[in-house]
């Protein structure tokens, strides 16, 4: 009795299998499913022209900051501020006298 049941569900899984098959066989014929495939070959190539690209960008920040290190050595900036006045040093403010103790 259990065998016709499986049989039952290998014809159902068959019919299905079949019909899938058909659909996606239509489905590839359509001409918008072809644009839709052009559509995402297109894309892939334009996102690994933007890899190539962003990998780049890593290598021209190297670049950059060397020259950047270099253009203020020259200039004689060095990573801190040159001033051409000497700045007065503020003089030191007296500490306060400490309280007696009123209970001393």
């Amino acid at each position: 009795m259990a065998e016709p049941k499986r049989d039952l569900k290998q014809d159902l899984i068959g019919i299905l299998t079949d019909r899938g098959e058909d659909v996606v066989g239509r489905i590839v014929d359509l001409p918008a499913t072809q644009r839709v495939l052009e559509a995402g070959k297109d894309l892939r190539e334009r996102v690994e022209e933007l890899q190539k690209k962003v990998r780049g960008i890593d290598e021209l920040e190297k670049r950059v900051a060397a020259l950047e290190r270099r253009v203020a050595k020259l200039t004689g900036q060095g990573g801190g501020r040159k001033t051409t006045a000497t700045r007065a040093k503020a003089k030191p403010k007296p500490k306060p006298k400490p309280k007696a103790d009123a209970g001393s």
